[in-house]
This record gives structure tokens, C-alpha cells and sequence, in this order.
């Protein structure tokens, strides 16, 4: 059982910055395409970035482009994700995903393990 288990969510004020963490046990990392997804109250779970398992972007949603930054250290078995100019709109809880096949993946259904989630809130 792959286990997925994430830190670094907090409460900021916009403008600000939090950087996001998912350390993964279970299984060779490198073979597990990771995401990023976020679900605000009331809202649908929303992709926000994938990477592939060797590294390469895969994608970012149009709403964080250009301010988070998804990375992965296969040494430490860990996905991040870097968030810069925090937006109150950006306020959710945060999931770290991953799925044991190769390639890019953005809808939730595709992901088969999920952390217990970090909440981000910023302030307006």
C-alpha cells in the first residue's frame, strides 16, 4: 500500500508564500506519477499541477499558472509544491495523489492514493 503524507499548509496573509510537501512510502517513487489537487467548501475537488515520475511537467491549472511551481526530489520521495502570491481564492484543503503508471494524469478518478490532505487558508 502506497502511503502519501503531506505538511506545510498554514495560514497566510495574500501575497505570501507556502511551500507544500508529500512524502510517499510504500513503492519505488519513480514509478508513481504524482498530483496536486485542492477542494475549497462547497467546491468540486479541482486539479491545480501533475509531474511525471521522471520529473517532467505535466501540467498547471490556468488559475495557479505562473505562481506554484510542482517539483520532486526521488531521493527524498518527495513532490512539492511551491505556491508564491497567495490569492484568498487559492484557501482549501490540498491533497498530494499519485498513481502506481508511467504518464500524466489530471482527473481525480485516475489517482489511486491520496494524502490526508494540508489546509491552506490566506487572508485577504
Amino acid at each position: 500500500q502506497v502511503q502519501l503524507v503531506e505538511s506545510g499548509g498554514g495560514l497566510v496573509h495574500a501575497g505570501g508564500s507556502l511551500r507544500l510537501s508529500c512524502v510517499t512510502s510504500g513503492r519505488t517513487f519513480t514509478s508513481i506519477s504524482m498530483g496536486w489537487f485542492r477542494q475549497a467548501p462547497g467546491k468540486e475537488r479541482e486539479f491545480v499541477s501533475a509531474i511525471s515520475w521522471s520529473g517532467i511537467l505535466c501540467s498547471y491549472a490556468d488559475s495557479v499558472k505562473g505562481r506554484f511551481t510542482i517539483s520532486r526530489d526521488n531521493a527524498k520521495n518527495t513532490v512539492y509544491l511551491q505556491m508564491n502570491s497567495l490569492k484568498p481564492e487559492d484557501t482549501a484543503v490540498y491533497y498530494c495523489a499519485g498513481v502506481s503508471v508511467r504518464g500524466c494524469y489530471y482527473e481525480p478518478r485516475a489517482f489511486d492514493y491520496w494524502g490526508q490532505g494540508t489546509q491552506v487558508t490566506v487572508s485577504s
